[in-house]
Parts: C-alpha cells; sequence; structure tokens
C-alpha cells in the first residue's frame, strides 16, 4: 500500500461497503490539546488516538515519547477497530509528522496496510468534504501486534550511524544549531547527525512533496540508495516522518529510528553535544 492517500481517494473508500479505519491524531507540542479539535469536527467516522498515551511509553530516561509497549498499542488499536488486513488512514492538522507516528508505529507493529492522509486535516476541510461532530463506537479489532518489523536504533547504534552511514536530525535548524531549545535539558545535536526538517517534506498547501522532489532533497543530504540511514528528532515522533518521505522518495530500505531521539541521548550527561550549523565529527 502506498504512504500517501490522497483526499479523494479517502472519501471514495469511505462510500464503500468496507470502510478503512480512520485514526485521528491531531497533536501539538505546546498544546492545545488535539482532543479539543477532534470533538469540534473530524473525518467521519474517524477515530481519536492520544499521541501522549496511546502512540508513546510513559516519558523517562528512554525519552519523552518512547515506544509504547505492545500490549497498550494492540489495546488502543483494537478499540480503535483496527482489525487484520483493515486499511487505516491517519491523519493531523499539520504537516502530516504526527500522523507519520501512527503510520510508522502500525508499520512496526507489523500492520502494513496503512497510509498518512496527504495534505491532513486542513485538506480535508478546505475542499468542503464533510466533517461530524459524532464520536463513533467501533467494533473491537483483532490487531496482533508484532514489533520490529520496522528497524530501530539506540543511542549507541544512533552514534555507529553518525559514524558509518547518514544519521539525519528531523528538528527545525534552530534547535538542530544549539540556538533554541525549548523542550530539552541541553541544546545541540548529536555529534555528527545532519539537519533535515521535517518541515521539508510538505509545501506551501500542505501536501507532501513529488517522490521525485524528495528523492532531489535527500541527495543534497547525502542520502545514498546504499546508505545505512537513521533518524531522529526531539522525542521520536515527527522523525517518522523523515522515514515515510524517504519511503515516498523511492527508498527500498526503510530508515531505522532513533525512538528516545534529542531526550534521551541527553539523558546522560557523558553524551557529547554538537552545536552550529556543521553536523561536526562524529564520536563515541
Amino acid at each position: 500500500m502506498r504512504p500517501l492517500l490522497s483526499t479523494a481517494d479517502l472519501a471514495e473508500l469511505l462510500d464503500t461497503e468496507h470502510p478503512p479505519t480512520v485514526l485521528d491524531v491531531r497533536w501539538r507540542l505546546n498544546g492545545p490539546p488535539g482532543r479539543s479539535s477532534y470533538e469540534q469536527g473530524h473525518v467521519p467516522g474517524a477515530v481519536f488516538l492520544d499521541v501522549e498515551h496511546d502512540l508513546a511509553g510513559e516519558p523517562g530516561a528512554a525519552g519523552r515519547h518512547p515506544l509504547p509497549d505492545p500490549p497498550t498499542l494492540q489495546h488502543a488499536l483494537r478499540s480503535a477497530g483496527v482489525s487484520t488486513g483493515s486499511v487505516v488512514v491517519a491523519y493531523d492538522d499539520g504537516d502530516g509528522s504526527v500522523a507519520a507516528r501512527a503510520w510508522w508505529l502500525l508499520r512496526w507493529a507489523g500492520h502494513r496496510r496503512v497510509a498518512v492522509l496527504d495534505g491532513g486535516f486542513a485538506a480535508w476541510t478546505a475542499e468542503r468534504r464533510a466533517v461530524s461532530t459524532v464520536i463513533p463506537r467501533p467494533r473491537h479489532g483483532d490487531v496482533v501486534v508484532e514489533p520490529g518489523a520496522m528497524p530501530v536504533l539506540d543511542a549507541d547504534g544512533a552514534a555507529r550511524t553518525a559514524r558509518g552511514g547518514v544519521l539525519l536530525d528531523a528538528r527545525a535548524p534552530q534547535r538542530y544549531t544549539g540556538e533554541s531549545e525549548p523542550v530539552d535539558p541541553r541544546a545541540g545535536h548529536v555529534p555528527g547527525a545532519r539537519n533535515a526538517p521535517f518541515s521539508a517534506h510538505t509545501g506551501d498547501d500542505g501536501r507532501w512533496r513529488s517522490g521525485t522532489e524528495l528523492a532531489r532533497h535527500f541527495d543534497a543530504l547525502g542520502v545514498g540508495e546504499q546508505a545505512e540511514v537513521g533518524v531522529y528528532c526531539g522525542s521520536g515522533v515527527t522523525a517518522c516522518s523523515v522515514v515515510l518521505a524517504l519511503e515516498v522518495s523511492g527508498r527500498d530500505r526503510p530508515a531505522a529510528l532513533y525512538a528516545g531521539s534529542w531526550s534521551n541521548w541527553v539523558a546522560d550527561p557523558d553524551r557529547p553535544a554538537a552545536t552550529g550549523p556543521a553536523p561536526g565529527p562524529a564520536t563515541l
């Protein structure tokens, strides 16, 4: 299944005998809560999943949004109506990077029939498509979460990738350089990592760039087809959009997600931090 689905295709699928399971995963780093937006209007039939509680584990040394344990994720997905073989479509109201977290988790769990809504809720409403305030009560699904279908890195793996492959930092340039760090206790980036802001994946209209455009983007970052690629961000949410964008670009092998990301890296005071616009020498 292609990783992106157009609004027209979703509208058509919703009108079939077996509509897809639609997940509303709106979330913002500094609020307001996504559930409030969901309750004010959502794609008809969409079920809300919360990034903090459904799509992440408890924050701690492993990071601010560590991967959820499989039973918790399985319960959340089944409660949303996800079954084995279900087509699942996730959306947010931003640039698709949060929806990519849901996409990545389902793929990691072994469920391949999942896509991100191209343009998200903004594109859906801009086209004056139907919006509902009815909170659905989906029939429980039977999906089985079997983690491991997508590669994951820990801190040591991220350092190795920075040395021998390509490690991409999906955060905004100001956080990468260390000029600004609004969330985590230390500023900067993993030594050797290259800045690849997640905002570069979409155009001004909020829709994802074409595979050709994204391929050129990653080529400019030095991502060759044979390179080992890892990605991270602040806490492992928006970095998932880099994995998705690389797939859209035509890359065959999925990039590995450093799930704990910067919030895990800086939890150890002995891990170094590079600052400035250059990757810096990879260490460790």
